[in-house]
């Protein structure tokens, strides 16, 4: 049987483990809801900042307290509390179940409601419910409620009392040292934006390191001398000969003959004759 609950009223709990369901119905324009729980010692405070489980820290040391996360169900969306009564230390006189919206205000979220569950009946109906309305609408963090004990057993109470400070202002009334500066579901800071690189510069090497040049192919071109026809550059290839007339020639060295000259043939040396004499000289050529 399913107990629908009244602010302030409780009920029994049977089971060894429960799951505390927040559900809300989503929207545009509604905010994330994120589940939490605080273990108290009889005093009304934690034992330490490890007795706080929250989105930041999901798991108890002890592990009887943990954080599910959260589900999308056909009735909206849900984020989960699962507690372990049966293996929980005797110091722990209660646990808190929290709800918290990242300080927007609670009368944003519509139909927000807590159901225990039998955690060792995943598909039963719930053992409770409670439907939380907060009493001013702008509270940003609530306590749905609390499982609490009752002799050797536990109970579990409606609450639905606010904060208006969030999450950091419920946390820290029970004992828990939060750093504001980084402040529990605070956004991070936005990233910086980015700054376009310079343009791209050649890097001019210092004389003692700077590579020499490749030789290059191309000679420079000699400048003309005043007066004179300037010179043509070494690397202009000379002129191939016209057929039928005789080209230019190079310089040959000393003692070597002329070269062959195109189209014609080319000059042979006389051989002496070894048998050559002189004619008799005649009258004419005798001395008076």
């Amino acid at each position: 049987m399913t107990h629908a609950m009244l602010k302030g009223s409780n009920v029994p709990i049977k089971a060894t483990a429960v799951r505390a369901v927040l559900r809300w119905t989503p929207g545009q324009g509604v905010p994330d809801v994120d589940a939490s729980a605080l273990l108290l010692g009889p005093d009304g405070r934690v034992r330490s900042d490890e007795d706080f489980v929250f989105y930041n820290q999901p798991r108890h040391p002890s592990g009887k307290v943990w954080r599910l996360g959260k589900k999308r169900v056909t009735e909206g969306l849900t984020d989960t509390i699962q507690t372990d009564l049966a293996g929980m230390a005797a110091e722990v006189s209660r646990v808190l179940l929290v709800a918290s919206a990242d300080d927007v205000s609670f009368d944003q979220i519509p139909a927000l409601r807590i159901l225990l569950h039998d955690a060792a009946d995943a598909d039963g109906e719930p053992l409770a419910y409670f439907d939380v309305k907060p009493e001013t609408g702008a509270e940003t963090a609530l306590i749905c409620g609390e499982l609490y004990r009752r002799g050797d057993g536990w109970k579990f109470r409606a609450l639905g009392e606010g904060y208006s400070n969030g999450l950091v202002g419920l946390a820290t009334d029970f004992g828990i040292s939060v750093d504001e500066s980084e402040g529990a579901g605070e956004a991070e800071p936005d990233a910086p934006a980015s700054v376009p690189l310079p343009p791209e510069q050649t890097t001019v090497q210092p004389a003692a390191t700077q590579p020499a040049a490749a030789p290059t192919a191309t000679q420079p071109t000699a400048q003309p001398g005043y007066g004179y026809p300037p010179q043509a550059p070494a690397s202009v290839p000379a002129p191939q000969p016209a057929y039928g007339y005789p080209g230019p020639t190079a310089a040959q060295p000393a003692g070597a003959g002329p070269g062959p000259a195109y189209g014609y043939p080319q000059p042979i040396a006389p051989v002496p004759d070894p048998n050559f004499r002189l004619p008799p000289q005649g009258p004419q050529f005798l001395g008076r």
